[in-house]
């Protein structure tokens, strides 16, 4: 079973909990970091608002039925939908949108390998 860490992610009140192989987790959490810095530059009227990375994790029990546990994989596809759809004129989103895309490379190819 491959090893897996978590990372924390805080939107505004709430908490998103991120699994990822631990070998790309690091790449999330960077990436994080990057765009939450970047997101104030962009200039369009509909921009995403990000969760904030707080911690990583290697092992997370999660205590509320509430709470769970998405995928790296999901989670990237749906930050790469939500930067996707900004209409951008000043920015050069597009150096944003090849980050979240070469992560989100690495780990579908991550993924097939373990399949």
């Amino acid at each position: 079973m491959p090893k897996m860490r978590y990372i924390i992610l805080q939107h505004e009140r709430s908490l998103e909990f991120i699994e990822m192989p631990s070998d790309y987790a690091y790449q999330l959490s960077a990436l994080n970091l990057r765009l939450n810095k970047e997101v104030s530059k962009l200039t369009a009227e509909r921009v995403p608002v990000l969760p904030l990375a707080i911690a990583e994790c290697d092992t997370l029990e999660l205590l509320q039925e509430t709470s769970s546990i998405e995928s790296g994989l999901d989670y990237l596809n749906r930050l790469e939908q939500s930067f996707a759809s900004i209409q951008e004129k000043s920015y050069p989103l597009i150096s944003l949108l090849t980050e979240i895309r070469a992560l989100q490379a690495q780990l579908e190819q991550w993924y097939e390998e373990e399949a």
